[in-house]
């Protein structure tokens, strides 16, 4: 099959032949229709995910047919229309026992923990507990989406920040999970400020329910804008980016007992003003992608039109033209969600 390849950290992938995936005898190989360009894919080329082992094909947001069908699995069947979360739970761990996937302890992920899905097929473990059937009015390009972007974004403005109708949410950083962050608050009835130093992105931002943009290139103090837009402070915000700028920014903005997500990848460990943090009992969380168990919700509001992550689509490309567009990412942010057409 054709695929991405690197052969060495932060060295040019190409696209090139390489031997195609089997099943696991829990698994299932997904011809791929879609994959999305995600700033994790970037993260782990630059050598970031001490997981990846070389060579490597990333990708990990995908959507595609299943193509072939291990022995030990029941419930699939070839030619079913799917989609995967980024995180592959084994079913069976203590955290799976308690319905918390996401954090599994034996977790695979695809483009990570083996090769992915910047190809022509991918194999995707424990399938019975990870694969999400798609409506057939839903397009490949965009359930594809869904897996790391926007159901992470879900889950991190939902169950983790737990946002409340009225409330105030700052998101820090619009590429695809922030953008995907906006919608979902904004359906859930929040007042959306979102920070990104793309005018472009303010745009999306507005286009997916933003009530107001700052631009941290013309307005210097971003946390204070907030506060006094707010009158007292964001109640919700998330740093969707991943920069010790941004998480910084996303707590100090908030108001007196507000919630702190941290969504956005950071390369070290940064610096937390923790002396906000504990003067204003501010609850600071992670969040790490979504169970598959949990997308009902996510899909019958995106089958009811409450939720279009389609809109963030702003580039579809095909699999030649992927290693550049990786590479790119670290040159400059992109503008909405690219997708690649393998």
């Amino acid at each position: 099959m054709r695929a991405v390849l690197f052969e060495g950290f932060g060295v040019d992938p190409k696209v090139t032949r390489v031997p195609d995936p089997a099943p696991s005898a829990r698994g299932v190989v997904v011809q791929v229709a879609a994959t999305g360009l995600c700033r994790s894919d970037w993260h782990g080329w630059i050598g970031h995910d001490p997981d990846i082992v070389l060579p490597h094909v990333p990708g990990h947001e995908l959507a595609g047919t299943v193509a072939a069908v291990g022995s030990g699995v029941d419930r699939v069947r070839i030619g079913d229309r799917v989609t995967v979360p980024f995180v592959c739970a084994c079913g069976s761990c203590a955290a799976c026992a308690a319905g918390d996937q996401q954090v599994c302890e034996r977790q695979t992920q695809p483009g990570f923990t083996h090769w992915g899905s910047f190809a022509e097929y991918v194999a995707i473990e424990d399938a019975e507990v990870n694969l999400v059937g798609l409506p057939d009015e839903m397009s490949f390009a965009t359930a594809a989406g869904l897996g790391c972007r926007v159901a992470t974004a879900f889950r991190a403005v939902i169950a983790q920040g737990r946002v409340a109708p009225g409330e105030w949410v700052a998101v820090h950083g619009c590429g695809g999970v922030g953008l995907s962050a906006v919608a979902v608050a904004a359906a859930a009835g929040a007042r959306v400020i979102a920070v990104d130093i793309s005018q472009t992105a303010l745009d999306l931002a507005a286009a997916m329910g933003a009530e107001l943009g700052l631009n941290p290139v013309t307005t210097v103090d971003i946390p204070t804008a907030i506060v006094e837009a707010t009158r007292g402070g964001a109640h919700l915000s998330l740093d969707a980016l991943g920069s010790p700028g941004t998480c910084a920014a996303s707590i100090t903005c908030l108001r007196r007992r507000g919630r702190h997500v941290q969504v956005g990848l950071l390369p070290t460990d940064p610096p937390v003003p923790m002396a906000r943090v504990i003067a204003y009992e501010l609850s600071v969380l992670g969040s790490h992608g979504m169970q598959a168990h949990a997308y009902p919700q996510l899909m019958s509001m995106i089958t009811a039109g409450a939720l279009t992550p389609d809109l963030m689509i702003t580039k579809t490309i095909p699999l030649a033209e992927a290693p550049a567009a990786l590479t790119a990412m670290g040159n400059a942010p992109g503008t909405g969600v690219t997708m690649i057409e393998p």
